[in-house]
């Protein structure tokens, strides 16, 4: 870490006690069973607006690879909002965050992201923008699913909620043109099967926060494409944890979701 960095860290960290607030710090951690380490920073205060972009406007020069610096540090002290003024950072530079950006978010995960909001944030304004319009493909992601860093897992599924929607799937279709890959439609079942595929590798995750990150995507995915969903939990339900299927199943009928019951084990 170098020193513009120590400093701007060491000040950041003094901005976020100036605006603590323990109170709300101590509602909001119900919500974490992981843990919540937090100052409690509201973060709609239009006074820590002002110091966000204070900040920002005095370190523009640091530009999208600076910010993505940064955030490794911020991420690293493990409080929340650290993390949240990383994504924030770097969120003012997001249409340039192509696959040496993913990298370096990546490395925010290594150890440094610790509950499922930030995660889930940094997937959903970063990541995912970013492969559903196509200027990352979805191989960047191909190693964070064997990260031993659950969270870095779970920003699989999560992050690929963005090629669900109609531009994601067109990125996906052009993707394919002359590419060397099979172009994916947008119909039938072309367009999920090498989504699916992709987080084969994921199904029998121990951990939690994992599962319901795939659940999630699978329910969405289910909304748009029944059949290859539903073919697909087919083959794990007697073997994934039960909990994606609690999540992946959640908008089925009663008569639909049992399809997907564990078989009973036969005594001998």
């Amino acid at each position: 870490m170098n020193d513009r960095i120590r400093k701007l860290l060491a000040a950041i960290d003094k901005g976020c006690r100036k605006f603590a607030n323990p109170a709300l710090a101590a509602k909001y951690s119900r919500y974490f069973v992981e843990g919540y380490d937090a100052y409690g920073v509201k973060w709609d205060d239009p006074a820590w607006v002002k110091q966000k972009e204070a900040w920002l406007e005095a370190n523009r020069d640091l530009g999208l690879k600076g910010f993505l610096e940064l955030g490794v540090a911020l991420f690293a002290t493990g409080k929340y909002e650290h993390g949240a003024v990383a994504q924030w950072f770097v969120g003012q530079y997001r249409d340039e965050i192509g696959p040496r950006a993913f990298a370096g978010i990546g490395k925010w995960f290594d150890g440094g992201v610790r509950n499922w909001a930030l995660c889930d944030v940094v997937c959903g304004e970063l990541l995912a923008p970013r492969l559903a319009c196509g200027a990352v493909k979805l191989d960047a992601l191909k190693s964070w699913r064997a990260s031993p860093h659950k969270f870095k897992r779970r920003a699989v599924p999560v992050a690929m909620l963005g090629l669900l929607g109609k531009r994601g799937q067109a990125a996906l279709s052009t993707e394919g043109q002359g590419g060397g890959q099979a172009a994916l439609s947008t119909e039938g079942q072309g367009g999920l099967s090498p989504l699916l595929e992709f987080l084969r590798p994921l199904m029998r995750d121990a951990e939690k926060v994992v599962q319901q990150g795939l659940g999630w995507f699978l329910r969405e995915a289910w909304k748009k494409q029944p059949e290859p969903v539903e073919a697909f939990l087919l083959e794990f339900k007697d073997t994934a944890p039960r909990i994606i299927f609690q999540y992946a199943t959640e908008k089925m009928t009663a008569a639909r979701k049992e399809r997907f019951r564990r078989a009973k084990a036969v005594r001998g």
